[in-house]
Parts: structure tokens; sequence; C-alpha cells
């Protein structure tokens, strides 16, 4: 979530922690005790939308804060510990997912971005692959997960861009890559602002983040918005594959709440948590206990775990940079897990 270069009502989420960040604590099946955050890389504008490729590579946003200036992909390789540009004009992603085939889809935004959701080519090219539902442009995708079936979630909120807003609602689609439909599963009325979004381990329950701030960075808009609803939500999918009744996991009061998230092997939840009282990876379980938490001196976005040797590593946006921290439990990627 491009949260940091909006309005005023989000000017202090840019702003570091200044104390020293505190030690990660919570149950010992997921944090082993010596447990410490590793700054990877730390030359970005704002990090997002990390994601681990088939071959164990971590690729994660670095989102330009100017219309101007094109947002990239980097690639961090964990045997050489090296990071390098991959996309050198990424459409301004935000969330991005590998696919079962391997290909890197993005959720692209607004203020100068592509407002689609894209496969990025391994040339380096955008591929749109839905920039619009019901003839209307999307307001700026946001975050993904693309399910064992290969649909593919998504979000479509809007914090930042001048371009014309054309649709109603800010909601959460379903995108079909095999025959290229397109459902909207949300209204305002169940989420105002969708954000991060994954699914559990069986395929019957999504997680969406609801994260309103109150602006959608257009010009006229209040200098001091009022903020909206900040919850953490869990919705099962009914048999039509519809959405069932949402259920509130945390709610996060008048402080901001969860951006991007990922799960476990055992269906806890890993969520990017912005409080400027409280932020870093807070950790809960499918009911919504808190179980660990892992502070980050900046404010972080996103998060997903590696794979192979690293499957119980986790992978963090926070700030301009890119960090990790080795956990005690698997990751769980649903794009590549058994149908």
């Amino acid at each position: 979530m491009n949260l940091r270069i909006l309005s005023l009502s989000l000017l202090s989420l840019a702003v570091s922690s200044s104390a020293e960040t505190k030690k990660p604590s919570g149950r010992p099946d997921i944090l082993p005790a010596d447990a410490q955050l590793e700054q990877l890389w730390n030359d970005g504008e704002f990090t997002e939308g990390v994601a681990v490729a088939p071959d164990g590579r971590i690729y994660f946003s670095d989102i330009s804060k100017s219309a101007d200036k094109p947002g990239q992909i980097l690639r961090f390789d964990p045997e050489l510990k090296l990071t390098t540009v991959y996309c050198p004009d990424s459409g301004k992603s935000n969330g991005l997912m590998f696919d079962r085939a391997g290909r890197l889809i993005a959720c692209c935004g607004a203020n100068g971005g592509r407002m689609a959701l894209c496969e990025v080519q391994q040339s380096g090219e955008l591929k749109v692959l839905a920039d619009r539902y019901q003839g209307k442009r999307f307001m700026a995708p946001n975050d993904l997960v693309i399910m064992p079936d290969g649909k593919i979630w998504f979000t479509d909120p809007r914090y930042i861009g001048p371009e014309p807003i054309e649709l109603d609602q800010m909601c959460v689609y379903r995108f079909d890559p095999k025959d290229g439909s397109l459902e909207r599963m949300t209204t305002e009325k169940l989420i105002e602002k969708p954000n991060g979004i994954h699914v559990s381990p069986d395929g019957k329950t999504v997680y969406v983040a609801e994260t309103n701030n109150g602006s959608k960075g257009q010009p006229g808009d209040s200098a001091i918005p009022k903020p909206g609803r900040m919850t953490l939500n869990a919705f099962p999918i009914v048999k039509n594959g519809k959405l069932g009744r949402k259920k509130v996991l945390a709610s996060f009061g008048k402080e901001v709440g969860t951006d991007g998230m990922t799960i476990d092997v055992q269906g806890n939840i890993y969520a990017a948590v912005r409080m400027d009282s409280r932020h870093g990876i807070v950790v809960f379980n499918p009911k919504g206990k808190e179980l660990a938490y892992i502070p980050t001196d900046a404010l972080p976005t996103n998060c997903s775990f590696g794979n192979g040797k690293e499957s119980a590593m986790l992978y963090i946006t926070a700030g301009t940079g890119l960090y990790r921290i080795q956990l005690r439990i698997d990751g769980y990627h649903p794009a590549v897990a058994a149908r």
C-alpha cells in the first residue's frame, strides 16, 4: 500500500521509529529465541510487494513518489546476497506474486502508473491482463493473491494519483487468466477500502485488510481527510465461489492498520501493521489472536516467505528497504500449492 506518499493525514507514516527496534517476541514454535531482523538493502523510495520466484530469488517493488518517475522491480539473490534491478519501469507496481507457471504478476497503481493487473515478462516489459471493470478504469490495483486454481484475487483502492476516478467503489476483484473473466467480489459497504489480501491453506477463507485513510489523492481533496475503518477481516468462500459473512479479526481503532500479508502452513497470518504506536509484522492465528510480533524501525508494507532452503525465512519490505528474519515455521504459497 502506497501510504507514505499521501496527503497530510498520512505524513506521520513516513517517519521511522526513532527508538531502537525492540526484540521480536512470541511463540517459540514460530520465533527462535535469537531471531533478529536482518537488513538486506535500503536504497529505495518506498518498497512493497515482496515475492519469491520458483528459483528462490526474491522480487520486490520500489515505488517512486513522483508521477513522472517510473517505479522499478528489484531482485535479491539469497545465494549471492546481491540486489539488482529486474524491471526499470514497473508501471508503479505494488503487490507481486508468481503463478504456477513462473510468471510474475503485478498490481500496478496510479500516480503515473499502469492502473492495471499486469504480467511482468522476462524482458521486463509489462503485459496488461486487466485494466477495466465494465469498461471503466481501475482505481489503482494494490495487492493480490493467486489461488491454486490460477485465479487472481486483487484489491483496487485509491490512495494517491491525480488520474480521473471512473469506478464508483473500491473493491476486491477476481480475475481468471484462462478466459479473461473478471468479477467484483466485495462492495464498499462490506470493505470500505481493501488493501492486503491472502488465502488460508485449506482454500476456504480469504483475508482482506481494510485500510481506509479517507483520501483518494484527488486534486481538491481535503488536506485533512477523515479516516474510515482500519480492520483485518476473514471471509469464508462459499460453494458458489462467493464470499460469505465477514468476520473482523482485528480492529486498529483510529490508527492505520494492516497493509500486505502472508500466511504460514498452519494458517497463521503475518500482517504488516503500520500503527504509529506499534508497527511491525504481527502474527495472528486464524481467529485473530496475536501469536508473535516482529518490530521494524521503518513502517512495514508487506512480507512473504522464501521457498526451498528458505521456506521458513520471512522477507519483509519496510520503509525504503528489504529485510528478512529466520523463523521456525514454513510459509504457504497458494499459487503453487496442490490443487
